[in-house]
């Protein structure tokens, strides 16, 4: 096991770094093709930073282990609205937009109920995943609209907003700098990186469950969800450093409704895969509850305290115990 632990964690480091790279190419291309800046955000920013874990489901589906591909979209949204936003509001209280909060947190309820949906009739199909994917091209035109219009922030500009402060080099230009070769050269060093880190961490991931004795799904739901969520973490725990709670909240928020619509949605078109029996017994109920129990936190006080934090952080702690078996 040793081994594959090693091989695990280098998947996960090619995943993120080449996630990174084939982001910071695709945004050069874009900006050369004159594409707005807001646009590269909402689209190009936006999903290219879920490349780890589209890479993950995908090849755990290609592979015919259902457990990684949808315990690692499960997992990683239950992580995001426990683990992620409860380490965000530790550092400091998120003060929350009611009507943020509603339409963003409403969209990612919605798309756990339609993953729900689509468990209990056919599975992850290609036209379960053709229909998240449309799904999540109408809420990018919204939230373009909104954006266009100055209307109320979307959660998909607070995530593209927080992984481009982060990481400035994902920030969007309507000039940009730099050599088109160079930017064709990131992408595709990115793309390769981020196929193999996926190849690797899929098949360590089946391994080391094989070793210990546990279903695939206890480690898509734990090891690689979290693992594959690890820019989440960052940027939202640096977007509460810099008290910019309502930023934190909408990249959580964000990566939940991308998790789902986007990452699930291209996995059902280019590999269809069912729902293991576990996690529609409990896991993605769980994922529902914990949706509403976050917008009753931060709705209820208009803010996340660091008391409702440590809650969060407890539960998730809690969670991973209860899926490990544990207690």
């Amino acid at each position: 096991m040793p081994t594959d632990t090693l091989f695990l964690l280098s998947g996960l480091v090619l995943l993120i770094a080449g996630g990174d790279l084939l982001v910071r190419g695709a945004v050069r291309i874009a900006g050369r093709l004159r594409l707005s800046p807001m646009l590269i955000g909402l689209t190009v920013v936006g999903m290219g930073t879920s490349t780890p874990e589209l890479a993950a489901s995908l090849q755990a589906s290609l592979a015919g282990s259902p457990g990684i591909a949808i315990g690692n979209i499960v997992g990683s949204n239950i992580a995001n609205a426990l683990l992620i936003l409860g380490v965000a509001a530790l550092i400091a209280p998120i003060v929350v937009s009611g009507r943020a909060l509603w339409r963003d947190g409403g969209v990612g309820l919605l798309a756990a109920l339609a993953l729900l949906a689509a468990g209990a009739t056919a599975g992850l199909t290609r036209a379960a995943g053709l229909a998240f994917l449309i799904m999540m091209a109408s809420y990018i035109y919204c939230a373009y609209r909104q954006e266009r219009t100055g209307a109320l922030h979307s959660a998909a500009h607070d995530r593209a907003v927080a992984m481009e402060e982060v990481d400035p080099a994902l920030v969007p230009h309507d000039q940009p700098d730099g050599r088109l070769s160079v930017a064709l050269m990131l992408l595709v060093v990115g793309m390769a990186l981020v196929v193999g880190g996926g190849s690797l961490l899929v098949h360590a991931a089946i391994g080391i469950a094989e070793q210990l004795g546990v279903s695939d799904t206890v480690i898509g739901l734990t090891v690689v969800a979290v693992g594959t969520s690890v820019p989440e973490l960052v940027t939202s725990a640096v977007a509460a450093w810099r008290r910019q709670g309502g930023i934190a909240l909408g990249n959580v928020l964000g990566s939940n409704i991308y998790n789902i619509l986007f990452i699930g949605g291209l996995t059902g078109v280019i590999a269809p895969t069912g729902v293991p029996a576990s996690i529609m017994a409990f896991d993605l109920w769980a994922l529902v509850a914990v949706l509403l129990v976050v917008m009753v936190f931060a709705f209820s006080g208009g803010r996340l305290s660091r008391k409702e934090g440590l809650i969060l952080v407890a539960a998730y702690l809690a969670y991973a115990a209860y899926t490990a078996g544990l207690i």
